[in-house]
Formats: C-alpha cells, sequence, structure tokens
C-alpha cells in the first residue's frame, strides 16, 4: 500500500474499464490467460530473486580487490538470500498447488500451451512480494501489534454495536471487503458473528485459501519476507530473519461458524440489497477507480439500521496511471457526499496512526494518519412498523472470480 507502480498493460486495471465491451467467450479466456499468468508469478519466483541476487554479486565482484576484503560477509549474506528464497518458493509451490481448483463454480482447466508461459513481468513480481509481506500482517506473531492498530477498533465496535448479550450474534451479517488474507474476517467469525470476506486480488485469493484450508499447525511454517530489501537495512541479518506462520490455527473455528470468503470485484458481485448488518472496510475505499461506487454500494447492501465501519487512509491506488479513470477525493468531499445518501456519522476519529506491511527493522517505516468512522444507515419505517432488519437474512453472494487490479500495492 505504501507505493504506487507504473501500469502493466497486462493487469486486470486494465481490463477493468474494456472487459464489458468482450462477449462471454472472450471474457472467459482473458479470465482463464490472467489465472495463469499470476500462477506463472509464483513458480518464476526463485527465479526472479536469483536474478537479483546475480546482479548484487556482479556489482560486489566489480568492487577492487581492497574494497572486497574489507566486506567479508557480504557474499556469504547473498547466498542466505538465495537459500532464503528457495525456501520461500516451497511454500509458494504449496500455495499454488492448493489453489489449481479452489473456485467452487469455476475451473481454468489446463494451460492452452504451457510454452507459451511469459517470463513475469516486474508488476507481477512486486505484487507477490507484497503478498508474502502478507503473511506477516495477517497471520504471524510479528505482525500482532499492527493487526492491534488496525483490526481492533473495528473489531471493538462491532461488540459494541452488535453485543452477545442482547444479539443472537450468530444472525448479525458482517461483510469484510477488501480481505486481503482473511484475518480480519476469520477474527469476526471467530467471536460468533455471520462473516463474509471478499476479495478481487488472485495473489490475496491463493494465498488466503492456503492459509484458511490447509494450514493446521500454530507456527508450523516459515516465510523470510524481507529478503527483496536490500536497500534500508541496519544489519545484514535483518533482510533473512524469518517468521512463523500462521500464529493460531485457522482451523480452530467452531463447526457452525457462518465464515466464508468470495472472490471477485465487490462492486459487481454485491448487488443484492440490504442484506447486510455491518460492513467494515480496512485500507480499501482508496482501492476504487471512484470511491463513491464503493459508497453507493455499501448503501445500497445495508440493511436499514446497518452500519459501515472504515479505517483507512486515502491512498489511491489508479492515481498516475496513465488510462485509467482515478477520482481522488479528499475525506472530506466524501464525508459530504456520504452525508447526500444519507449516512448518520455515530464515531469518527481524523487521526488514527497506523503502519501497513511495515518491516519493523527497516530504516524507511511509513506511518498512515487514518481516518475511522462508524456511520449508520437510517431505520427505515413501513405502515408505521418498524423493520426488523436482524432478522432478515439474504443468502451470500455467489462465487466470482477476478481479473488482478493494481490494488492494494505495498
Amino acid at each position: 500500500m505504501a507505493e504506487q507502480r507504473a501500469a502493466d498493460p497486462h493487469s486486470g486495471a486494465y481490463y477493468q474499464k474494456e472487459r464489458r465491451k468482450y462477449s462471454a467467450e472472450e471474457e472467459a479466456k482473458l479470465e482463464r490467460q490472467h489465472f495463469w499468468r499470476i500462477i506463472d508469478a509464483f513458480r518464476s519466483y526463485r527465479f526472479h530473486v536469483h536474478e537479483q541476487v546475480k546482479r548484487a554479486e556482479r556489482q560486489f565482484r566489480s568492487l577492487s580487490q581492497r574494497h572486497q576484503r574489507v566486506l567479508p560477509g557480504v557474499l556469504s549474506n547473498l547466498a542466505r538470500v538465495r537459500q532464503c528464497a528457495e525456501h520461500n518458493q516451497e511454500i509458494l509451490d504449496a500455495v499454488v498447488h492448493n489453489s489449481l481448483h479452489m473456485f467452487e463454480n469455476v475451473e481454468y482447466g489446463e494451460r492452452e500451451d504451457p510454452r507459451k508461459a511469459r517470463p513475469s513481468t516486474t508488476f507481477d513480481m512486486d505484487k507477490l512480494k507484497s503478498t508474502i509481506k502478507q503473511f506477516v500482517r495477517d497471520w504471524s506473531e510479528a505482525g500482532q501489534a499492527e493487526r492491534d492498530s488496525c483490526y481492533k477498533p473495528i473489531i471493538q465496535e462491532i461488540q459494541r454495536l452488535f453485543p452477545s448479550d442482547q444479539y443472537d450474534v450468530s444472525k448479525v451479517s458482517v461483510l469484510i471487503p477488501g480481505a486481503g488474507l482473511g484475518r480480519l474476517a476469520w477474527e469476526i467469525a471467530r467471536l460468533g458473528y455471520s462473516c463474509q470476506g471478499n476479495e478481487w486480488s488472485f495473489f490475496m485469493l491463493f494465498s488466503s485459501n492456503f492459509v484458511l484450508n490447509r494450514c493446521e499447525e500454530e507456527n508450523s511454517l516459515t516465510l523470510y519476507p524481507w529478503i527483496h530489501q536490500f536497500s534500508n537495512n541496519k544489519k545484514s541479518s535483518d533482510q533473512t530473519r524469518p517468521i512463523r506462520f500462521p500464529d493460531v490455527n485457522p482451523q480452530s473455528l467452531p463447526l457452525n461458524t457462518d465464515f466464508s470468503m468470495v472472490a471477485g470485484d465487490f462492486v459487481e458481485v454485491y448487488s443484492e440489497l440490504e442484506c447486510w448488518n455491518c460492513v467494515a472496510t480496512c485500507f480499501f475505499i482508496d482501492t476504487a477507480n471512484n470511491v463513491l461506487e464503493y459508497v453507493d454500494t455499501i448503501w445500497k447492501i445495508l440493511k436499514p439500521g446497518g452500519v459501515w465501519i472504515n479505517l483507512g487512509p486515502l491512498l489511491y491506488h489508479f492515481e498516475n496511471i496513465a488510462n485509467e479513470l482515478s477520482i481522488e477525493l479528499s475525506y472530506e468531499d466524501i464525508r459530504t457526499a456520504m452525508l447526500k445518501y444519507g449516512f448518520i456519522f455515530e464515531v469518527e476519529k481524523e487521526s488514527m496512526q497506523t503502519t501497513y506491511t511495515e518491516n519493523e527493522c527497516s530504516m524507511l517505516r511509513y506511518v498512515y494518519d487514518c481516518v475511522f468512522f462508524v456511520a449508520r444507515k437510517p431505520t427505515l419505517h413501513f405502515n408505521g412498523q418498524e423493520e426488523e432488519d436482524l432478522q432478515q437474512n439474504c443468502p451470500p453472494a455467489a462465487k466470482s472470480s477476478r481479473r488482478e487490479g493494481s490494488n492494494r500495492l505495498t
């Protein structure tokens, strides 16, 4: 989230504006091509990192012998980076293995011609590296402080608004758009609420599927998430330090827990009116080309009396990307629009500082001064009777796969 990249002509961001012009057959073909392109990115990770290491080794060996002698540990550290990349590849291979048939209603078949596999772009590799850091944020002990600053305020508000001593929380429906690797949604479901995460990035979907459905033992797996960072390291060992995941057993939810993850574009997938008691967005609303489409969708899908909880900055992901619509509104503008829709602000904090996939040992660290709010959709009255919104339960949205966009760059 801390950086923005140049547009990749093959990214889902490009297709997002054009894809409605395609026939169903063409759309399915593009979807399949994109699926295999992301698979290729996972599989080519080792090669990409090794190329980085080779470059660093060549640069070092270009130094004079005198300079090389005063730096005896550089080559051994680069060798360690290469070893860590090999280990990361093993994890990524496992992610891919468990993703080839993960969707209930979509099968991408076999690659049309394996010989057509192309080297992954820098854009895709940056997305993959960002996803590796998401394992730290969502499923490691090292990410606990960041989760506490981002997720805990949202969870506390849900518990305050829908306390278990006053509600049957299993009937309180909570939607998490931009769910990433699923930890926030999982934590809400663990408390007994009916919770659904929504994500459109194949990078995130593959990884969340692996953690949520294939990981059972606490801290049984290891990743080296910082080996790609060659700058701003105080110690060489900081670059190759490991993290273990998952810090909890994702399989430990009670059997009757109503928890699901849905693939697809938030605006396109969620069209059923007045289905949700709560929509919680965390580092999400700035992923839109037009944030008012998100406001519009949330207003429509919330039940009367339902609440929207939001925490995050406004680092618009399509800003400065060629040929992309990007409406960069201030928080003041968004707030004004929400009031015109009819939202009532119940909690509002314009300064909550937090980080996003932070490397705590780095000499460069980003801090976001986030906005936090709880806004309610007013309760409607029909023939003088207040709607019993908690008793109306709509079926969850059908799963729908989605090509990768340029959202959530970290």
